[in-house]
């Protein structure tokens, strides 16, 4: 892009650095997606401001804010990088290729169908599935390893992310065979609020639903990090646990634990997908959305 006379170009990096700060408005957060120091962050800024002769950031000891000139770019830099997406997929459509992340639990229980559907209408395609906690999914799309993500729970307040629901899991109660609570198969709050329960570590979206649904008043008597040991845990007789059922109907049908269902609230978790909006016309990306779509949200 030319500027004015005596001055050069714009370059894609320089476009970059500055679309990132004027989304995270920080220059360390932008460093750490783009793998830059801070001061690389601020020189190509800094670089961006000389070549078109204005000032786009309001630097203080409080952090960045856009300047009227800034919000203009930051308009035009999502508009460009949208573009850049769109050349880069249109050229390299025909060898369709995609990265997604999942939760181990959506990747065990909700990927295998959509990977066969997506397999069957695409045999060409070469789909790349690597799995993460919900937060390291976040980071993998922001930062573009990943196309698309797949997680249970809440989604990052970030404007650079889109995401929809595909589908709400019920919560329910998984519990030794022998428990007493076994038989019944229905249970209130109430009844179960005495009950041990493990639960995974803070942090993890499976902990904040047991954390809302006891309102946080209920400490787990122990934490585990995977869902597979929270199970096998529940099995052995350590306790109760609280969980997606989607995740637990294949242990539920080999006997090894109960489901209990919770009577008196409904308990649901949901399972999104997400992606960069600036991939959004990323044909690779639509036609595995589709298949999503088709497995899981009809």
């Amino acid at each position: 892009m030319d500027t004015q006379e005596g001055r050069g170009f714009v370059e894609l990096r320089q476009l970059r650095a500055f679309e990132t700060v004027a989304r995270t408005l920080s220059v360390t957060q932008a460093a750490k997606e783009l793998h830059y120091a801070q001061s690389s962050v601020s020189d190509q800024i800094q670089s961006l401001e000389r070549e078109l002769g204005v000032s786009l950031l309001n630097r203080s000891q409080r952090g960045v804010r856009l300047t009227p000139e800034g919000v203009v770019l930051s308009e035009y830099a999502e508009r460009i990088f949208k573009l850049v997406e769109e050349a880069r997929f249109a050229v390299t459509r025909p060898g369709l290729e995609l990265a997604v992340g999942a939760q181990e639990a959506v990747s065990q229980h909700l990927l295998p169908p959509v990977l066969r559907h997506f397999r069957s209408a695409y045999p060409q395609a070469r789909v790349r599935v690597g799995l993460d906690s919900r937060g390291g999914l976040y980071r993998g799309v922001l930062r573009t390893d990943l196309d698309l993500c797949l997680a249970f729970g809440s989604v990052p307040d970030d404007p650079a992310l889109r995401s929809e629901t595909l589908v709400e899991e019920p919560l329910v109660v998984i519990v030794p065979p022998e428990h007493p609570l076994a038989g019944s198969g229905r249970a209130r709050l109430a009844e179960l609020a005495p009950e041990a329960f493990l639960a995974t570590e803070k942090g993890c979206s499976f902990r904040e639903m047991f954390d809302s649904a006891f309102a946080g008043e209920k400490e787990p008597v122990a934490e585990v990090s995977s869902i597979a040991t929270l199970g096998a845990c529940v099995a052995a007789g350590m306790g109760s646990a609280l969980l997606p059922l989607v995740s637990v109907r294949a242990q539920a049908d080999r006997g090894e634990v109960a489901v209990v269902e919770v009577g008196d609230a409904d308990l649901r978790a949901k399972v999104t997908m997400s992606w960069l909006d600036r991939n959004s016309a990323n044909p690779n990306l639509l036609a595995f959305q589709s298949a999503l779509r088709t497995q899981l949200g009809g």
